[in-house]
């Protein structure tokens, strides 16, 4: 493809782009394919010569949109925002378009110092511990996912926890790893791939907020401490996917403090709510943490992928993940004097992720993306007070912030045929959850189009088909 042929299909892809955004309303939010169809309307075998671009691109419209979840669209509602924005989108382009594999300092040294730089920005942006900063002892790095984030930092506990001895004899099965029965299912995989194992996972109880209970978690420290075991990890939740519940981050930073074991904070989608003064409280306490994480690709309007994990101690994690073969060494390295992010993660190869994010904050504005999050904790406020008004409604849990858990009170049954028809319509997106044992909708409210109209039509969606509902039952 020449430089002309690019500038010329560029500017048709970003047409697209811009005219789905200003079509997606009309567009059903729920994917309405059958398992198969898309594979069954593709060409059996790859093309032996090249095809026109014009044709690549009307297949988009003709064969791949149909089964697209447009979780772009201001009526998504379901499982968490992941949110992006064009400003976002430019600058994930011009990553693709500059190519860069930023492993070391020297292979793009732009690559790793802005990262550095905005990581630091959004300490100050988050009100985060000064411990976070690149200039103390700890740092900020961009992870794909806080899943990754959660494994590095139960890797780093792992290894702390005997002196890093693990990493070179192996992982002893007697590590024990602790979260809320809440807490987000990456947990779980991590010790998988961690090498501890599911029997070592204990899952805390939680409190009537659905916050984990702190003295219960010291009870199953203190236990597993008599049996000769090793307590090496807990995992704290600010706003859960459940239920947005947040855990009680003193209480259970004392306790991690007290029986030195590495605790992690995962604020993957709560924690942008920070950037306004008003919500900081959901991080009281983060300065006992060794690690906190949260996504900008949920609700900081920075498409996916995008976790900015936060070490106090970055010595513990390079220490954890360091390996330095022949063919990596340089004398940048060698000097001490750069970072290199390759150690700071599983992957040796990494993106120019930070443009996309850089790009974001520069466009908005701390007031802007302050703008926003209030707006959408605003309208989910306004939902929740509708739901509270409505005599055939409950609230699960009075939200926190931009997540509602509610159900209607004819039970399980109506409530799930409720969200089917609601999915079915493709006026909106809902998902479910159980709560107290009985299954429960959530609305989440945090796409960058969502408006009051939105969730205004949502609602009156909702209410319309629980009526219909209520008269066959």
């Amino acid at each position: 493809m020449s430089a002309e042929e690019f500038r010329h299909y560029g500017r048709a892809v970003v047409d697209w782009i811009a005219d789905y955004y200003e079509n997606i309303e009309s567009l059903p939010v729920l994917s309405k394919v059958e398992p198969g169809q898309i594979r069954s309307n593709l060409p059996s075998h790859a093309p032996q010569k090249g095809e026109p671009f014009e044709d690549i691109l009307k297949d988009i419209a003709e064969l791949i949109l149909p089964g697209v979840t447009h979780w772009q669209s201001p009526n998504f509602f379901a499982f968490f925002p992941a949110n992006t924005s064009g400003p976002a989108i430019l600058g994930d382009l011009l990553s693709s378009g500059l190519g860069v594999q930023g492993m070391l300092w020297t292979t793009s040294p732009a690559c790793t110092e802005l990262e550095t730089h905005v990581l630091d920005w959004l300490v100050e942006m988050l009100d985060l511990p000064h411990k976070f900063l690149s200039s103390e002892s700890g740092g900020g790095v961009i992870q794909d996912a806080a899943s990754s984030a959660s494994l590095c930092a139960l890797l780093s506990g792992r290894e702390r926890a005997t002196n890093f001895a693990s990493n070179e004899r192996g992982c002893n099965t007697r590590f024990v790893a602790y979260t809320s029965n809440q807490a987000h299912s990456s947990i779980e995989k991590a010790v998988k791939i961690a090498g501890i194992g599911r029997e070592n996972l204990r899952l805390v109880d939680v409190d009537e907020r659905f916050g984990m209970q702190a003295d219960h978690l010291a009870q199953l420290i203190e236990k597993d401490r008599q049996e000769g075991r090793i307590p090496c990890f807990v995992a704290a939740t600010v706003g859960t996917t459940s239920s947005n519940g947040v855990d009680p981050l003193p209480e259970i930073g004392e306790i991690c403090r007290k029986n030195n074991i590495w605790l992690h904070v995962d604020a993957a989608m709560a924690g942008t709510a920070a950037l306004c003064p008003e919500y900081r409280w959901i991080h009281n306490g983060l300065e006992m943490a060794d690690s906190y994480c949260f996504n900008p690709h949920k609700w900081m309007f920075t498409n996916f992928d995008c976790d900015c994990f936060y070490v106090a101690d970055r010595g513990a994690l390079i220490q954890t993940l360091s390996i330095l073969p022949e063919y990596l060494r340089n004398k940048a390295s060698e000097s001490g004097a750069v970072i290199d992010y390759r150690d700071w993660h599983i992957p040796l190869g990494r993106r120019f992720r930070s443009l996309k994010l850089w790009f974001v904050i520069r466009h908005y504005g701390v007031e802007g993306l302050q703008h926003h999050v209030r707006r959408h904790i605003e309208l989910a406020q306004q939902f929740a007070g509708w739901v509270e008004q409505d005599d055939h409604f409950e609230l699960a849990v009075k939200p926190p912030l931009n997540l509602v858990c509610f159900r209607h009170r004819g039970g399980d049954e109506l409530n799930q045929q409720l969200m089917d028809q609601l999915n079915r319509s493709g006026d909106l997106y809902l998902t479910q959850t159980s709560m107290h044992d009985r299954l429960t909708l959530r609305l989440c409210v945090g796409q960058t189009a969502t408006e009051f109209r939105h969730v205004e039509r949502a609602w009156k969606k909702i209410q319309e088909i629980a009526a219909e509902l209520e008269a066959v039952h």
